[in-house]
């Protein structure tokens, strides 16, 4: 009788050292890893006092004004949309947007990023992702309970303005993200940006009122708000289609400038 030999079946490959390593697939939108270093760099540095002191100085001021002058709308909607969404909420995407990535690209640091096996894209896209979070968070909730505080809501006021800081923040979160990417003076330059654009020029000047990202946000909240105190100059129509180009193309911007960097090795 002869002996038969046993075959042994294939054993499956190995994971591979980025997948144990709990890396997120090649084509992932979202990296944990990246995520999670980004929001401790937001979270974890002196940014994140100034990210805890506006939110704060807005509920300190809607508390004083709610004490000094009573449920008032017009008083809501002026605070609301003069400090909230006009200050607080491009001055809080200036320190997370451009916290996101633009110390890793001053101190070099980015390089040892960028030379794991992980895409630009997703690296931009973890990143604002991380960024619109924490704005969000910093601003739109902020709003919502300093409208409260102020009307209890009336005319839908804190509702309204607390969605329109939210759609602000997230052009917000791209633009600034953006600038870190393109130059290492993008906190100056944000700052800015969001100081003179769209803090003065953008509520004075008419035409330069439909370039606004808060006039974009001022329009979705009156299609949200009762009555007639909320008016934006732009349509909602145009307003959305605004919000979501810039937001695009401040993405697709900052990945493609993130691909010309190149690390030791590559050159």
């Amino acid at each position: 009788m002869s002996a038969t030999t046993a075959t042994r079946p294939p054993r499956p490959p190995e994971p591979s050292a980025s997948r144990a390593a709990g890396a997120a697939p090649a084509a992932a939108l979202f990296h944990r890893t990246v995520g999670r270093l980004t929001y401790r760099a937001l979270l974890g540095r002196r940014r994140a006092l100034l990210l805890f002191a506006l939110p704060a100085l807005l509920l300190v001021i809607a508390g004083a004004v709610r004490g000094l002058t009573g449920a008032d709308d017009a008083t809501a909607h002026d605070l609301l949309q003069g400090f909230a969404l006009s200050g607080v909420v491009p001055l809080v995407g200036v320190i997370a947007g451009t916290g996101a990535i633009g110390p890793e690209i001053d101190d070099g640091s980015i390089v040892y990023l960028l030379a794991k096996p992980i895409r630009r894209g997703t690296i931009i896209a973890t990143k604002l992702i991380v960024a619109i979070g924490v704005t969000v968070a910093f601003c739109a909730i902020p709003t919502l309970l300093a409208g409260y505080v102020l009307n209890g809501n009336g005319q839908r006021l804190a509702s309204a303005y607390a969605l329109a800081a939210a759609v602000a923040c997230v052009a917000y979160a791209a633009i600034f993200l953006m600038l870190g990417v393109i130059t290492r003076h993008a906190v100056v330059v944000g700052l800015v940006y969001a100081l003179l654009w769209e803090g003065v020029i953008g509520n004075v000047v008419p035409g330069a009122r439909t370039l606004s990202v808060q006039q974009w946000a001022v329009a979705i909240a009156q299609k949200v708000a009762k009555g007639d105190l909320v008016a934006s100059d732009v349509s909602l129509p145009t307003a959305v289609v605004l919000l979501v180009v810039v937001t695009t193309a401040a993405t697709w911007f900052a990945t493609r400038k993130l691909r010309t960097l190149k690390i030791a090795g590559e050159e």
